[in-house]
């Protein structure tokens, strides 16, 4: 079903998407699965890299027409690249899982240390992510309405895209790198978590907060990396899945993208994060987060030209 263009429309965004995607607008309410796809790419490729999927689709989903997609939307889009995390780690997943009910259950001793997970690393790692989630989780119930509404401000996610990626590269600079996920603690698991907490901002960046606080703390690239994708996975399945619950009655509804949109843009996002886990994993054992930084500071130069210029809005247009 086509949709028409407005006789006069200020956002040039809008004009743009409109003439890219209208041949493939066959999905209704707002969203065409040409657009879906795009974004679910956007979210595929970024959702693990330190430059934050959010404010991309934020951006993105604008500057083609379709608005911006919506918290919702992003959260859902995430249960896509999650899966692939999941599959990715399946292995490791399975083990922490088992050896954190074994520990549970007083299988290696009835006693406290036991059951915490002394003397077994996988099971230390199934208690610390449990640890490391529940700053995001309260944080996140604590501000949902802002996250959802005043977070979304493009001149914020163009300050936050900047000044973390500022600290991101300081991070990398002075970081010793010494620390393995055998010197993970109680204290630098609740650290992780409030790293990750900082990405309910558009801009933060999931990866990159986590990231950061590991070099911080000592931790190589690689550790680093690894437990931001285990530590993200309680999180943003749960997110996402409260979202789905939450949106089953509002899809389709004027400025909302179809359910259709939303699954097409999922798959597509777990088809790619997949690929983007195996590439990035790879890339940080040998190079440096420069290039992420200098593309942060790129794009939020970008942001701030395009909202100087009339072609993005600051907040989303009712």
């Amino acid at each position: 079903m086509a949709v028409n263009l407005p006789a006069r429309d200020p956002c040039l965004g809008t004009r743009v998407g409109w003439v890219l995607f209208r041949p493939m607008d066959f999905v209704a309410s707002g969203m065409s699965a040409g657009v879906a796809i795009v974004l679910g790419l956007i979210q595929g490729l970024t959702e693990f890299l330190p430059v934050s999927s959010s404010a991309h689709l934020r951006i993105v989903g604008e500057l083609l027409g379709a608005g911006d997609p919506g918290a919702a939307f992003t959260a859902i889009t995430q249960i896509g690249t999650e899966s692939a995390v999941v599959l990715y780690f399946r292995r490791d997943i399975a083990r922490i899982c088992v050896a954190w009910w074994r520990a549970l259950r007083g299988a290696n001793g009835t006693d406290r240390a036991s059951r915490l997970g002394a003397g077994h690393q996988d099971a230390r790692m199934g208690w610390y992510i449990g640890l490391g989630s529940i700053p995001i989780i309260v944080l996140g119930l604590l501000f949902q309405d802002t996250i959802e509404t005043n977070f979304r401000n493009l001149y914020l996610i163009a300050f936050t895209l900047a000044a973390f990626g500022l600290v991101l590269g300081w991070a990398d600079r002075r970081a010793k790198m010494t620390r393995t996920l055998e010197d993970l603690s109680p204290q630098h698991a609740v650290f992780f978590g409030f790293a990750q907490a900082l990405a309910l901002i558009p801009g933060v960046s999931r990866s990159g907060g986590t990231i950061t606080a590991g070099l911080l703390m000592g931790y190589t690239r690689e550790a680093a990396a690894r437990y931001s994708f285990l530590l993200a996975i309680p999180a943003v399945l749960g997110s996402g899945l409260f979202q789905l619950a939450k949106s089953l009655d509002s899809f389709g509804t004027p400025g909302t993208p179809s359910l259709i949109a939303t699954l097409i843009a999922t798959l597509v996002a777990f088809v790619v994060g997949y690929v983007v886990i195996i590439a990035f994993l790879k890339i940080v054992s040998t190079y440096s987060y420069k290039p992420f930084v200098i593309y942060r500071l790129v794009l939020a130069g970008l942001v701030l030209v395009l909202l100087a210029t009339g072609a993005l809005n600051p907040m989303p247009v009712a």
